[in-house]
């Protein structure tokens, strides 16, 4: 079994004038499909050529001589989900089960909105922001390169890309404005929400 691009949620110029059709084309066209082709590269004639992505990602992490298998099948999962974290004529405040819990968890929408631009500022170099499910509680964490919450036991509901190749050809080395933009013209809540029923759902089961 090989693994195929998947296709974006949305078209290439959907996002402008936030995210041009130019940073997608090469975002999604060539960083994300290098990764799906490196990774059909590494697992061809093995064991791991009949597992799915996330068992392939589990079955890796941590271990160094799968190091390179972890990276590029991690980061093939991280895009996917970074894909449908937003939307056209997306952002601003949340509605929905997300949104309570979002005023439970962290006391208002402006102070989780603090804690996530300090996530995806304070990630030195490159990596992502994540809104997670943990248990029963929302948190904010950050992860570096291609690592994932998925490793971690914990429920990923939303991502924010912060490697560079994210947002430099719109925003340049101006992180900070990329963040802001993402939190108020970008970020798909019905995502969010589809995850965080699907989470509860699982718990129950």
């Amino acid at each position: 079994m090989s693994f195929t691009l998947p296709e974006l949620p949305y078209a290439k110029d959907a996002l402008a004038p936030h995210i041009s059709k130019e940073t997608l084309e090469v975002h999604h066209g060539k960083h994300h499909n290098a990764y799906v082709v490196k990774m059909n590269e590494l697992i061809a004639n093995t064991a791991f050529a009949t597992h799915s992505l996330e068992d392939i990602i589990h079955a890796t992490a941590g271990k160094k001589e799968h190091q390179a298998l972890f990276n590029n099948a991690a980061q093939v999962w991280n895009h996917t989900f970074y894909w449908h974290s937003m939307k056209p004529q997306g952002g601003g405040a949340p509605t929905g089960a997300i949104a309570e819990r979002i005023a439970q968890d962290f006391g208002s929408y402006e102070a989780f909105v603090e804690q996530f631009k300090a996530a995806g500022v304070g990630q030195f170099g490159s990596g992502w922001a994540w809104l997670v499910l943990n248990g029963e509680k929302l948190e904010i964490t950050k992860t570096s390169n291609a690592e994932t919450p998925l490793t971690e036991g914990k429920i990923p509901l939303l991502t924010m890309d912060v490697w560079e190749h994210a947002y430099y050809i719109d925003f340049q080395n101006r992180r900070p404005d990329y963040i802001g933009v993402f939190l108020n013209q970008l970020v798909n809540w019905d995502f969010a929400n589809e995850n965080l029923v699907n989470a509860r759902k699982a718990q129950a089961a």
